[in-house]
């Protein structure tokens, strides 16, 4: 009996504990109010929110919130893979003078460009969430450990959920590293908030662009959604170019698709690498998240040359089957002859050496 109930305090006191954690976590998560002239002003702002580019909005398929709820729970989906998820786990060499690329899982991505390293929405918590006891977690590790990472040079941000801005990565990279952090517009309302100074945060509006360590950045538009409390769109989202002398380099950042990509082509590419959002799409969120047809038809519309596919394999976000979106991705590659590389999470490409998709999802669906 004595055992049982210093058993049962001891759960108490636990449960107490994780509620007193969660209490300071969850409000420091949902980071800061965007302010400023600069936000009032921005022609994507309007009646207190940001608001997307103009275009043809698909209707989302019948049955809504109830129906995504009974196929989550009733479906039968292969929503994560039998076996572990291959990593791999390699310390980063110098900088490619010329072009290459690490996945880390989801959107997390190192590219190396001319000699520098830019960070795209680096997330390395277990759970994409405002609190780190619930939430999406992760179908498997992370690589490396974020203190592994090698310098880099600019830090980019596409938006504000929490699968793509995490709190506890912020903090670490703001702690560890000294790269400028490069935002759409209000995001820095957030990082200010986790305690990064202003002097390292750059905000974009879509066609303002930047000059970090010999690299030119410029946001360009998407069509997505922002909001990590409450507020709706309070800041923005968008896409990014990063250009060097010689070679340039696309990422979506989440978006439907839209034609605004065949603009950002012709305005900023040909593109020697790309990188497309290409899972957690639904027919009941066609606007904000490409299938993986899509995400073929926006590298061919921006020009790009290597596509890498990422928003996939790591967090259950959408309905479908885990390794659904790289098979239809290159079924839809195969059939308009796309260059297509798809690493394992942790697995550097050089772009102009790229090897061909070797399958290895195949092997632990």
């Amino acid at each position: 009996m004595r055992l049982g109930r210093m058993a049962a305090v001891a759960a108490g006191l636990g449960v107490a504990a994780a509620a007193a954690w969660a209490a300071r976590e969850i409000p420091l998560a949902l980071g800061g109010v965007p302010q400023g002239e600069r936000v009032g002003r921005s022609p994507r702002y309007r009646e207190g929110s940001f608001h997307n580019p103009p275009g043809p909005v698909h209707p989302p398929a019948p049955g809504g919130r109830g129906e995504v709820v009974r196929e989550l729970l009733f479906g039968g989906g292969l929503r994560r893979p039998s076996k572990p998820i291959p990593v791999v786990s390699k310390p980063a060499g110098p900088a490619a003078e010329g072009l290459a690329v690490t996945w880390y899982g989801h959107a997390s991505t190192l590219v190396e460009i001319e000699g520098r390293r830019v960070l795209f929405d680096p997330v390395w918590s277990k759970r994409c969430s405002p609190s780190q006891s619930v939430g999406p977690r992760r179908l498997h590790p992370v690589p490396v450990p974020l203190a592994d990472l090698p310098r880099v040079d600019v830090i980019v941000i596409s938006h504000d959920h929490y699968d793509h801005l995490d709190l506890h990565t912020i903090k670490a990279l703001a702690r560890d590293q000294d790269a400028p952090f490069v935002v759409p517009l209000g995001v820095g309302a957030h990082l200010a908030k986790w305690g990064v100074a202003a002097s390292r945060v750059i905000e974009l509006d879509w066609g303002e662009s930047a000059q970090v360590a010999g690299l030119d950045l410029v946001a360009t538009a998407a069509h997505h959604f922002s909001g990590r409390g409450l507020a709706s769109n309070p800041t923005l989202w968008g896409s990014w170019v990063v250009a060097g002398s010689d070679r340039r380099v696309f990422y979506s950042g989440d978006s439907g698709y839209f034609d605004g990509y065949a603009e950002i082509g012709r305005d900023h590419g040909p593109f020697d690498l790309t990188l497309i959002q290409i899972g957690a799409y639904s027919p009941y969120w066609p606007d904000i998240h490409m299938t993986p047809e899509e995400g073929v038809a926006t590298h061919v519309d921006v020009r790009g040359g290597l596509m890498v596919p990422v928003h996939w394999a790591t967090f259950v976000l959408a309905l479908h089957d885990w390794a659904e979106p790289v098979e239809r991705l290159l079924t839809e590659a195969g059939d308009r002859e796309i260059r297509v590389a798809v690493p394992r999470p942790g697995e550097r490409i050089d772009v102009d050496d790229a090897p061909k998709p070797d399958l290895w999802w195949r092997k632990i669906i």
